[in-house]
């Protein structure tokens, strides 16, 4: 093979990687960079040149012939779009890069989405529109999260991703009619938000043989936790853990080979390296985008990983023998970290003088040059990525050591970087984290339930006429006509308190929503047995009364009592030095309501089986499991302040406070037409637990977990607590805040009424025989 003389066109990070190892090949002869920045002036072989513009492409045709350039490298996606590649093909001189029609894979995101639809590969469900008016009805009519991303290029920055419907139609105005993206968004694509681990996976090609590198993760949010606007990227690493063997092989089977073959059956083959970006969901690997070059910065965190010749496989490719070439990666990670300017990716300053030092030799750190000039000798800034320090070692956590390391060979006025790159591969995974359950969170069901039996005989010496002195249920009954009082109804009470979510309240000093909680614990538990609450009394404890804090309590209380409807008759105070801790404080209820017999519920009796269970949809956590959910929080590192992760329109602690649903309410308005059998209210203990509480012995509660969606906060407490889902079903509500046992024949006019009360309405099961426990869960894997 004769000598390799390289034309590079480009001048970020990503061409000076490709100079810097293209340098390193015995194949390559000279490269020229045109235009080159600052670093690439200081690779061995390297050339800059910037007398021809890098969009001139008659003009680097010219120049190409004339120092016999035979291999032509375009690094940016801008010329590839433009049709860099057709210029140098029809002189006859290689060109690594697709062509002009290939390169609408990543020029034009409608085409590639419609693209991935033809050839079923998967992705997320999505729809283009180019008026803004039909974009706009569009996003009224749905009622997910979305990604809206400018159809063009857009210099990597043209993708927002909204937290709410406000900013959404912010999002959409902003690219569509105020063009902040310029005519890239002439045309947008709606997509659905999915959910997962991000990752790339940077693939060389010849129109047929797929070689790829080792999957990376970008961060492409400017500040740490990945919080802040969308910028170029500001690190990656490599690696990644999430990746195994088998899900590689996944992704080459099901989207990527997909798609070489797609483009070449569809008369416009790839040849040169195909950037995929990818979602791992819990439905498997889907493409969020694909980029028809090399990815910036996975190439400054990639090429070091490579052992093999970067000129040989290019040649391989343009050449259309890829197949009979491997590439190599040597063992270990690689961490990139980029440096900005103050501003970016907003308005920053250009021209700011720099020192950049040299990294010791074989201490495998490199200094990878982006937005940088030399002007008089001096280097200066040029963009807003400025520059990169990039390390391999051993091992990732070295290799991180080694990059920040790196970061202090740079210095320059107000320059910025993330200080948690490859944050997300320290966090545990599934498979090494604990799993966590409610009795190390420190609350045991079965003590509960054993404190329960072993306490029975004591309360039942307190019987008298009209009281049978029996506990287990969810609320206490005195029969007053039996108990002397001619014509009376029967009374019912129950007794409750909010738990460990008054600590929640504490932390972010809101305390309205937990006296809601107190009422709804309670009153729920009247209504399952068929009673109308007519009064509450509460119960508040303190070392020192705070007034703005009990206030806003009482606030709370006299709120849920009024969507209740009972009236708050009375209540405690009880300031005890000493008792508690700061302006902590325990707050207890009672609620105290009536019914006639012939109301009275469960009706055990008539429950058969084949009877329908009924879901009604729970508001979130409600009351019950915060121990377990603040030892999840507690784990993962997360403030209450923070973005909720399931929620990014709220903090999580405002989320977690979200309070208990009062159904009384709407279930008067069928427990008084006696359409129900049985009630049972889901509070801790879960599904599995509760629902026995009504059923006879002889009866089973089946329930198909899979007839609704388990809420995100949920998912979000499985996955972050590795919380099985068995153990999911015994402490949360899961979605489900009570469950109904209703005829087969009254079902529909159930499901109607309840509705129309407000209600959301699962059908979640039936009543079957029992051989063994009183609730069985079906479909648990949906929860996975």
């Amino acid at each position: 093979m004769e000598p390799i003389r390289v034309l590079l066109v480009g001048n970020g990070g990503r061409e000076h990687a490709l100079a810097w190892k293209l340098s390193q090949s015995l194949l390559v002869e000279s490269i020229l960079a045109v235009p080159g920045n600052g670093g690439t002036s200081t690779c061995p072989k390297v050339t800059n040149y910037s007398t021809v513009k890098a969009d001139d492409y008659p003009g680097l045709v010219a120049l190409a012939q004339e120092k016999s350039i035979n291999l032509v490298v375009p690094g940016p996606e801008a010329p590839l779009v433009d049709g860099i590649e057709g210029y140098f093909r029809a002189v006859g001189i290689r060109c690594f890069g697709p062509s002009k029609l290939a390169a609408r894979m990543e020029g034009s995101k409608t085409f590639s989405k419609d693209f991935m639809k033809r050839h079923n590969i998967p992705t997320a469900a999505y729809e283009n529109f180019s008026d803004y008016e039909d974009a706009k009805k569009y996003l009224d009519s749905i009622d997910h999260n979305v990604v809206i991303k400018a159809s063009g290029l857009a210099a990597g920055k043209g993708v927002i991703i909204p937290t709410t419907k406000e900013e959404a139609h912010a999002a959409l105005k902003e690219i569509m009619l105020d063009k902040e993206f310029g005519s890239a968004g002439d045309e947008v694509v709606i997509e659905e938000f999915l959910e997962g681990d991000e990752l790339s996976i940077l693939s060389f090609s010849d129109g047929y043989t797929i070689r790829s590198l080792p999957p990376a993760q970008d961060h492409k949010r400017i500040f740490d936790g990945d919080q802040g606007p969308n910028t170029g990227g500001m690190g990656c690493y490599a690696p990644t853990n999430i990746v195994t063997k088998q899900l590689l092989e996944e992704v080459e089977r099901t989207i990527l080979q997909p798609t070489i073959d797609g483009m070449r059956n569809e008369a416009f083959p790839f040849v040169g390296t195909l950037f995929t970006g990818l979602m791992i969901t819990r439905n498997g690997p889907k493409v969020l985008e694909y980029n028809v070059r090399f990815g910036d910065p996975e190439t400054q965190t990639l090429l070091p990983l490579m052992e093999t010749d970067l000129a040989k496989v290019m040649i391989a490719c343009t050449d259309h023998y890829l197949s009979a070439v491997s590439v190599d990666v040597k063992p270990g990670a690689s961490v990139t970290v980029v440096v900005a300017a103050g501003g970016y990716p907003g308005s920053y300053p250009k021209g700011t003088p720099m020192d950049v030092q040299t990294p010791p030799e074989g201490s495998n750190t490199n200094i990878f040059h982006a937005g940088t000039t030399i002007k008089d000798g001096q280097l200066q800034s040029s963009g807003g990525r400025v520059i990169a320090a990039q390390a391999t070692a051993g091992n990732l956590e070295l290799a991180v050591k080694k990059a920040y390391s790196g970061v202090e060979y740079i210095k320059f006025d107000k320059m910025f970087y993330r200080k948690d790159i490859a944050h997300r591969a320290f966090k545990p995974t599934a498979a090494t984290r604990e799993a966590l359950t409610y009795a190390l969170a420190g609350v045991s069901i079965e003590d509960g339930n054993e404190f329960v039996t072993r306490i029975k005989k004591a309360v039942a010496s307190t019987r008298r006429p009209g009281a049978d002195a029996e506990i287990g249920g969810f609320g206490g009954e005195v029969d007053l006509e039996q108990a002397g009082y001619a014509g009376g109804p029967i009374m019912v009470g129950a007794i409750d308190g909010v738990g460990t979510k008054l600590a929640i309240a504490q932390a972010m000093e809101k305390h309205d929503t937990v006296g809601i909680d107190l009422v709804a614990m309670n009153v729920n538990d009247l209504v399952v047995q068929g009673a109308e609450p007519l009064m509450f009394l509460d119960y508040y404890g303190c070392s020192k009364l705070t007034q703005k804090n009990a206030i806003a309590f009482v606030e709370g209380v006299a709120a849920g009592c009024r969507d209740a409807n009972c009236a708050l008759v009375g209540g405690e105070t009880a300031e005890m030095p000493g008792m508690y801790s700061g302006e902590d404080y325990d707050a207890a209820g009672a609620a105290i309501g009536t019914m006639y017999k012939e109301y009275r519920l469960p009706q055990i009796s008539s429950m058969v089986e084949g009877d329908v269970l009924l879901g009604l949809a729970s508001n979130g956590v409600h009351s019950n499991g915060f121990s377990l959910v603040r030892r999840i929080v507690a784990r993962e590192g997360l403030s209450y302040s923070d973005p909720a992760p399931w929620d990014k329109s709220t903090s999580a602690g405002l989320s977690l406070l979200t309070p208990t649903r009062i159904y009384v309410r709407s279930l008067l308005k069928v427990t008084n037409k006696k359409l129900i059998k049985g009630l049972s209210h889901i509070t801790g203990g879960g599904l599995t637990e509760n629902i026995p509480r009504m059923l006879p012995e002889h009866l089973s509660a089946e329930v198909d977990v899979a007839t609704w969606s388990l809420p995100p906060v949920f998912k979000w407490l499985k996955q972050a607590g590795n919380v099985s889902a068995t153990e999911m079903g015994r402490t949360f509500n899961t979605g489900v805040g009570m469950v109904a046992v209703v005829s087969k024949e009254n079902a529909a006019q159930v499901i109607t009424e309840l509705e129309a009360a407000g209600e959301k309405i699962y059908s979640i099961g039936r009543l079957v025989p029992r051989s063994g426990e009183g609730c069985v869960l079906k479909n648990l894997q949906s929860w996975d």
